[in-house]
Formats: structure tokens, C-alpha cells, sequence
């Protein structure tokens, strides 16, 4: 954190230089400059990540300075140094993008943390950055997001497998990702310029399923006004995705017994077989073991199903993809919604690792897009993902609520930064408005403060 670059602007030759000194015995690199133009031309030349420049200078001000940099550096960050009398055009310069201002005279201890603060906000978005890029670059398998030793078992399983025509069961919690599975399958396969065509077995009753998988004839039933084509046929040469197998009606599982057996089937109400070329992918988040004991699942179709079973764990089992599979939502929704979100806190990532995630990656996709709809600032926190149906507590481990969670990292924060709003708003994600809001809600006076 220390290396980074920091450029003071000033025109006032004692600013500069205490300004230097202090921030160079702290640690940083730091380079000075005495007017605008100058301080441009480092900023071409040096690319540094801070500039801390006076509001007031002759021939071009602080805000003039900054929107200049940006243009040659939009990441550049900007802290103001203003006198008391100019803090109404300071505050104007943050509504601008300035992160931060400082009053003259101040203290190189106030000075340093402001900086510090502002650096651990950089290093933030910079980590989302390469967070973001290793998920490009490493941990994507058509459409498929894992770092997990488990998840890479299957993504290897899934290569092997797609080369052959065997039927494949996927098996997992319900949110787990199986017709992703299903749809990976397909496209490594040589079918994949065939149709992919998926059934939820569970979404019909028997009659339409039936006439759904297999079609029908002119006049087979009331409301059969025209021939009507099935499923099967539109996959033929290509893959069919049985969605909730373990839905399936016994009646059905005979049919679909006959079309993997002898690769035909008759539309209903028809006489003439029809004969197809098409590979079926099922999936249950039910154990067919039990529902053949049951009596509720033929055994013969279930072996023959279950010629490869790939077995997806649950969210739980591999929360190490948790944050790169949060970043991709929040990428995909943040662009979807047209919203300037660069990434999570801290907490936010400790609150959805912290998280057993009973409905597995649907369950994270859904609490990620609320999050990104609902976020006020730049970045996601752990107030932003939704309280009311994520419990962080267990029998065997109580836990503290959220809103004492929250309370307690605002409270610290607000110590750390001696009770600065716009330090520490920066720091949380937060505007100052909500800071406030935040603060008065949970009681966070002076005397609340002071307590240890």
C-alpha cells in the first residue's frame, strides 16, 4: 500500500515541502508541483494514483486541476486542501468527484490518515479489478465459475464425458447449477451445432408432458386441431435436457425407457414409429435410489440414465468460489442496470462467506442482484444484501445479528477515523447522508463513542 504515488499541488512553497516531508517519512512516493499546469504534465509523465492539491491557485483551480487529470487519468483520486472560508466550493468539488477535503492548517496526522484511508479504497478497487480479470482469464469453463478442487473435478468430468453419446444423471441441490452442467456438456460435445433443448419434467402434468416429449397426431385428443411435433424431434442430432427426472409420471418413464432403448418412439395418438438420434442429460435433486425403493422410479430406466451421474456439490462445500461467483453477478447486473459498481467490502465478502447458502448459487445470484439494485454508493456492502432472508445465526454457533454487525463496524470505523462522517463514509461505501442516518439509527453519540 505504501507504494504508491502521491502528487501535492500547491502554491504556497511551505505546503508543498511539510506536505512531502510528512507523507515521505510515512512512506509514500511523493512528488510536488506549484501550479495546475505543471502538475499535468507529472501526471502524464508518472501516473500517480493521489493528488492532493490546494482549491485556490492562480491560473487553475483545484476543480479545474482535477477534471484535466481525469481526463488524462480517470482513475486518478483528488483530496482538496481548502481554507475554512472555501468549504461551501469544496464540497462542491466532492459532488465532482473529489474524495475528500482538508482544511488549512492542518496536522500531518490528519493529513496521513485521510491518505491512508484513501489508499486502502484504491487497493479495494484495485483487488476487484484482478478479481474480476482472474475470472476471466482462469476460473471460467463455459459458463461454468470455480476455483473449488471439487467443481474442477466436474468441469474434468464433464470434458471427458462430453466425447462420448453416454446418458448422463445430474445430481444436486435444487440452485446448484445442474442444467449449466447439462449446457456445458452440450457445447463440448459434437452435437454442439445441434439443437439443445430443455423440459422441466416437473412444470406439466402427464397429458401435456407426454405430448410435450413425444408430440402428437391431428385429432389424438380434444384440442389436438394440427399435428403437433415433440421435443424429441426438435433435438434429434442434438441433446435433450430431462429437468427434474425424479417428477416423472410411471407412465412416461415407459415411454422414455423405449426411446433409449430402441432410439424410436410414436407421437401420441400415431401408429408409425419415428426414429431419433438424440442424447438425453437428466437431472434430480432427488435420491431415485428411494424412489426406487418406493416403487416411485423404474429401476431399468434409472440405470439407464445413470450411465455417467456427475454429482454437483452445494454452495457450501466450496465457498471458495463464492467470491468470484458474486463478482461475476455483480458484473452482469451492474451492467444490466446501468449502475457504477466497482465491487464489494470487505464485510460484504465476510457476510456472504459467512453465509450457508441453503438455495446454493440461485439463492447468491438473487441476493447479489437485489444488492446491486438497492446499492446508494460505489461499493456493495453487507447492509446492501438482504437481512430478512439470510440468517447468520445456527443452533450451534449464535451469532450476532447483521444490525449489530453493522453498528459495530460503523462504530470503529467512526473511532478510527476520530469521528470524521466524510473519512469515514469513504471508507464503509457509504454517502455522508447515510452515514448519518446510519448513525443516529443505532445511537452513535459521543457517549457511545467513548466507551470501550
Amino acid at each position: 500500500m505504501k507504494k504508491i504515488k502521491i502528487l501535492v499541488v500547491d502554491d504556497e512553497a511551505i505546503v508543498r515541502e511539510s506536505l512531502h516531508d510528512w507523507l515521505s517519512d510515512a512512506g509514500y512516493q511523493v512528488v510536488a508541483a506549484e501550479d495546475g499546469p505543471k502538475a499535468l504534465e507529472i501526471i502524464k509523465k508518472e501516473r500517480p494514483g493521489i493528488v492532493i492539491s490546494d482549491l485556490v491557485m492562480p491560473g487553475m483551480d483545484g476543480i479545474e486541476l482535477m477534471r484535466k487529470a481525469r481526463e488524462i487519468q480517470p482513475q486518478i483520486e483528488v483530496i482538496i486542501i481548502t481554507a475554512y472560508g472555501s468549504i461551501p466550493t469544496a464540497i462542491t468539488a466532492m459532488k465532482e468527484g473529489a474524495f475528500d477535503y482538508i482544511e488549512k492548517p492542518f496536522c500531518p496526522e490528519r493529513a496521513e490518515l485521510l491518505v491512508e484511508k484513501l489508499a486502502k479504497h484504491q487497493q479495494l478497487v484495485e483487488e476487484n479489478l484482478s478479481l474480476r480479470q482472474r475470472l476471466e482469464d482462469h476460473y471460467r469453463f463455459e459458463n461454468i465459475i470455480s476455483k473449488s478442487s471439487k467443481m474442477q473435478r466436474v468441469i474434468e468430468l464433464i470434458k471427458v464425458v462430453a466425447k462420448s453419446n453416454a446418458t448422463v444423471l445430474i445430481t444436486g441441490e435444487s440452485g446448484t447449477g445442474k442444467e449449466l452442467v447439462a449446457r456445458a456438456i452440450h457445447s463440448q460435445s459434437h452435437r454442439h451445432n445441434k439443437s439443445f433443448i430443455a423440459v422441466s419434467c416437473a412444470a406439466l402434468p402427464e397429458s401435456l408432458l407426454e405430448s410435450e416429449l413425444f408430440g402428437h397426431e391431428k385429432g389424438s385428443f380434444t384440442g389436438a386441431y394440427t399435428q403437433k411435433k415433440g421435443k424429441f424431434e426438435f433435438a434429434n442430432g442434438g441433446t435433450l435436457f430431462l429437468d427434474e427426472i425424479g417428477e416423472m409420471s410411471a407412465n412416461i418413464q415407459v415411454h422414455l425407457l423405449r426411446v433409449l432403448e430402441e432410439k424410436e418412439f410414436t407421437r401420441v395418438g400415431g401408429n408409425e414409429p419415428l426414429r431419433v438420434d438424440v442424447r438425453v442429460i437428466s437431472a434430480t435433486n432427488k435420491d431415485l435410489r428411494k424412489a426406487i425403493e418406493k416403487q416411485e422410479f423404474r429401476e431399468d430406466l434409472y440405470y439407464r440414465l445413470n450411465v455417467v451421474n456427475i454429482e454437483l456439490p452445494p454452495l457450501r462445500e466450496r465457498k471458495e468460489d463464492i467470491p468470484l461467483l458474486a463478482e461475476h453477478f455483480l458484473n452482469k447486473f451492474a451492467s444490466e442496470n446501468q449502475k457504477g459498481i466497482t465491487g464489494f467490502s470487505p464485510d460484504a465478502i465476510e457476510f456472504l462467506l459467512d453465509y450457508d447458502w441453503p438455495g446454493n448459487v440461485r439463492e447468491l445470484k438473487n441476493a447479489v442482484e437485489r444488492a446491486v439494485i438497492l446499492a446508494q454508493d460505489s461499493i456493495i456492502t453487507a447492509a446492501d444484501l438482504p437481512q430478512e432472508s439470510m440468517s447468520l445465526t445456527s443452533p450451534a454457533t449464535p451469532r450476532k445479528s447483521l444490525k449489530e454487525v453493522e453498528k459495530g463496524h460503523i462504530l470503529n470505523v467512526l473511532r478510527e477515523t476520530g469521528e470524521n462522517y466524510s473519512a469515514a463514509a469513504r471508507i464503509l461505501g457509504l454517502s455522508r447522508m447515510t452515514l448519518y442516518k446510519k448513525a443516529r439509527e443505532y445511537g452513535l453519540g459521543v457517549k457511545e463513542m467513548n466507551r470501550t
